[in-house]
């Protein structure tokens, strides 16, 4: 398997991030992601997706055209009916090419324990930022030492 640092890494360094998934219900905090990541070029595009429900319908339709996958995903945790764990917990069902392909940030006001415990530790999970996404943040997925 390979190390999710080093797989960032190459990407940013081949220029690779073709598009990236925010999942949040929140239209505000979507607007100020995809402007933070639309300015500093982080990815050349972004899907949004106001459920976990519609983000797993998305990966399920497009899981066999590689090109329309995410690179990453920005998860929110708390979000009705389909929330981050939910969508962790079903994400896991794919297949191992798309949970590699996508990496699973989580996004999050949350600051309870438990559940950034339970979100770190979770294969899928590369990291977890606290909203609202910044530059900062955006640069520190890119080194992620």
């Amino acid at each position: 398997m390979h190390d999710p640092i080093t797989i960032v890494k190459d990407m940013l360094e081949e220029n690779k991030i073709e598009l990236v998934m925010l999942v949040d219900d929140n239209a505000t905090d979507n607007f100020i992601s995809r402007r933070i990541i639309e300015i500093t070029n982080f990815a050349k595009n972004v899907e949004i997706k106001n459920s976990g429900k519609s983000a797993l319908e998305y990966l399920e339709e497009h899981k066999d055209n590689p090109e329309n996958l995410p690179d990453f995903i920005f998860l929110d945790i708390n979000m009705p009916i389909v929330d981050g764990f939910v969508f962790l917990y079903e994400f896991e069902k794919f297949n191992p090419y798309l949970r590699n392909k996508c990496k699973v940030i989580i996004l999050s006001s949350s600051d309870n324990k438990r559940d950034i415990d339970k979100i770190v530790n979770n294969d899928n999970v590369i990291k977890f930022i606290t909203k609202p996404l910044t530059e900062n943040a955006l640069e520190e997925i890119k080194v992620l030492s």
